[in-house]
């Protein structure tokens, strides 16, 4: 790849492997590059151990979303999911077990899948994207069982609940929509409007909803409205972050909430709404944030942006080294 192709790269997701031993990274050029973090961690470690060991073309378009379960990757692009095995992938083998479409409405119709989550109590993958639907496919057979409609726009973000094995759901419509396991609608509620939200309204950037996380009875949601912290029984924003930039990933991590998104940091912010710390990060906007928490030899943060660098983080205050494409 060339310096310009590099210099416009931008890194959509990201996935770890089910042994936490490597990481995969998906660009708006449709490839997906492998890093092995036991080389790029090792004391020993050099340059070339923060390339990739392999790199490939996945999809036509962007990769737009990574998800890895026990034995597979599974990318996302325009249209089409693609799984590949994670043991074929470590002996550089690009051959992918097996390529699902959802179905839509019309042929002519490829609309892009911006999220994957796994549904661990029946084995299902649940996908959203450019149709406006979420699509639920049965893992053991590659079926496509069902499809959730509701939102009036295209989904950005998708999270699971495992306890009340609930799904939630964020749109470029500003719409959260919560599922239950009988996949009925639960609850829905505009983030940007009634009197208990106006204070998370940002009319000048959308009301477009593009990270979603939940942790027991709590939900991060932002996007164009600010980032929020939301209490699901009272429906109702307790905290309400004073972040500049639209935020595009968010998580909970011990008894900090860790986010990215415009701008060239990662937001540490308590949950009583102060943000604690902004750790310098190497690209100017971020899309991407994940944390290897698998074990404790590869224990890192990473995240990604525009850029075809992506920062490790070893100590979550600083930035380690950065894994290039």
């Amino acid at each position: 790849m060339g310096p310009v192709e590099l210099l416009h790269m931008s890194v959509f997701s990201q996935s770890f492997s089910p042994c936490g031993r490597f990481l995969a990274a998906g660009n708006n050029y449709g490839e997906i590059a492998v890093f092995s973090l036991s080389a790029a961690l090792s004391p020993d470690a050099s340059q070339a151990s923060q390339k990739p060991i392999l790199n490939f073309t996945a999809h036509d378009g962007p990769v737009f979303s990574l998800l890895s379960t026990d034995t597979h990757l599974l990318s996302a692009g325009n249209g089409e999911i693609s799984a590949w095995s994670w043991a074929e992938l470590i002996k550089k083998s690009t051959k992918a077990a097996w390529t699902r479409k959802p179905s839509y409405e019309t042929s002519l119709e490829i609309p892009e899948i911006n999220a994957m989550i796994i549904n661990p109590k029946d084995n299902s993958l649940i996908v959203g994207g450019g149709d406006n639907n979420i699509h639920i496919m049965d893992m053991e057979t590659g079926i496509f069982k069902s499809v959730l409609k509701g939102h009036t726009d295209y989904i950005h973000c998708l999270c699971f609940k495992e306890r009340e094995e609930e799904i939630l759901s964020g749109g470029e419509d500003g719409a959260v929509r919560i599922w239950g396991h009988t996949e009925i609608l639960l609850s829905h509620f505009q983030t940007c409007s009634g009197m208990a939200s106006q204070e998370c309204a940002r009319p000048q950037f959308g009301k477009w909803i593009s990270c979603l996380a939940t942790d027991s009875d709590w939900m991060l949601c932002g996007g164009g409205p600010s980032l929020s912290l939301w209490h699901l029984r009272s429906m109702s924003p307790t905290s309400v972050f004073p972040l500049p930039g639209c935020q595009r990933e968010a998580v909970f991590y011990q008894d900090l909430i860790m986010s990215v998104g415009e701008g060239p940091h990662v937001s540490h912010c308590l949950h009583g709404g102060t943000v604690k710390a902004q750790i310098p990060c190497t690209p100017s906007s971020l899309n991407t944030l994940a944390l290897n928490l698998k074990n404790t030899e590869h224990r890192v943060m990473t995240v990604g942006g525009s850029s075809h660098q992506i920062d490790v983080f070893t100590n979550f205050s600083y930035r380690a080294f950065s894994l290039s494409f």
